[in-house]
């Protein structure tokens, strides 16, 4: 099916509320915790509960799209993702900031599952590829500019400033698929089931091996990821006493290597073959983990020894990810929404895990974010030898 050549720009534009939401705040760990009375560390479980809120919400959001349209659920999720900004940007305790991300997480949760099932909509293979890697190219903008404008905003106007500006994004957001997003899926492709229909469709979709290894390897490679946002704070701004303004380039310079890895990867896979680019990837995943596990268990080095190994791995994942979502979703055309929201919460449980360990094992050091992200590295290289080979 045609798509406008913009269509990519507006998917990355929704998608964006994730790394946007996620990203924008990690500078402000220290200010919330002294503002709402946390301890060191405790900031993170907002975070957790972000993760757990999209881990739940996904598996609630591809059902809906596969039964309503993909418009109708990114209007009233983009319209519950703007009001609970708004109670984060209120919220007296740090308890109260923790449930307000979490039902923020279940209406931003639309914006992360449906633009997947529209790519699948309109395209699969190297096409869907394709225009994955333009998606991220949008989307990937916001983990570069993010951590930089929220050090901005703490710096001037205070973190509550930060939930308002993601609120008026949100608004943004919501007027924009209103306004201009097509439906791509027409009435007579939507699918009504009961519970028990669902339960069993989701079933058949986990049990598939291309589903299970490709989702398991995206989920793993976020593990990791998700165990670096945690962690960054601490480790550059705690331990290493970066500025926010300098946490924010060190942060948007990893995103800006995610970026281009994911620009280069239609071209990888195109010369060498999905399997061997998501092969190759992980390996120098793993080998980027490992070796800032054996940094980080010296325990000396300035904070580029931890940075440069972070730069690397955020580069391989610019290849792991779009390859990883195409091969999870390729055999299932019939319910792209059902499989997108089940991988989305496969990989956003796993993330609220290793959010809660960063936190929990938080010991001022770079250990605890350089084993988990080493953790999450072994296990996609698991997942990838369980993958099955192109016929």
């Amino acid at each position: 099916m045609p798509f406008p050549s913009w269509l990519p720009a507006l998917l990355g534009l929704l998608a964006a509320v994730g790394p946007i939401s996620t990203d924008m705040y990690l500078p402000a760990f220290p200010a919330i915790e002294a503002a709402l009375g946390g301890r060191p560390g405790t900031a993170q479980v907002t975070l957790a509960t972000w993760f757990l809120g999209l881990a739940i919400g996904q598996i609630t959001q591809g059902t809906l799209s596969d039964r309503f349209g993909r418009r109708a659920p990114l209007i009233a999720g983009t319209a519950l993702y703007t009001l609970a900004s708004i109670g984060c940007a209120v919220a007296p305790d740090l308890a109260t900031l923790a449930a307000m991300r979490f039902l923020a997480a279940i209406g931003g949760s639309a914006s992360m599952v449906i633009p997947r099932a529209i790519v699948r909509d309109l395209s699969d293979g190297h096409a869907a590829a394709r225009m994955m890697s333009q998606l991220m190219l949008v989307m990937g903008v916001a983990p570069i500019l993010a951590p930089t404008l929220g050090g901005f905003v703490l710096a001037t106007l205070g973190w509550q400033a930060i939930f308002w500006l993601v609120a008026l994004y949100g608004a943004i957001c919501g007027v924009v698929v209103w306004r201009i997003l097509p439906e791509t899926l027409a009435p007579a492709r939507r699918v009504r089931l009961s519970l028990v229909e669902q339960i069993t469709r989701y079933r058949a979709i986990i049990v598939e091996r291309g589903f299970l290894s490709h989702a398991a390897i995206g989920g793993f490679a976020l593990f990791g990821l998700f165990s670096y946002l945690g962690g960054a704070p601490g480790v550059f701004i705690d331990r290493f006493h970066l500025t926010p303004a300098l946490f924010g380039m060190l942060f948007g310079g990893c995103a800006a290597g995610f970026i281009g890895a994911s620009q280069v990867n239609p071209h990888a896979i195109r010369r060498f073959g999905a399997g061997r680019v998501i092969r190759a990837a992980v390996g120098v995943y793993v080998a980027a983990t490992l070796g800032m596990s054996v940094v980080a268990l010296a325990g000396v080095g300035p904070w580029w020894t931890i940075a440069a190994p972070v730069l690397v791995s955020m580069m391989s994942m610019g290849f792991v990810l779009p390859n990883a979502t195409v091969g999870a979703l390729s055999r299932h055309a019939g319910h792209a929404g059902s499989a997108s929201a089940l991988m989305g919460t496969m990989q956003f449980c796993l993330g609220a895990v290793s959010g809660l360990l960063v936190g929990v094992l938080a010991d001022g050091s770079a250990r605890p974010m350089a084993f988990l992200m080493l953790l999450g590295a072994a296990c996609a290289a698991v997942a990838d030898a369980f993958r099955p080979k192109p016929q």
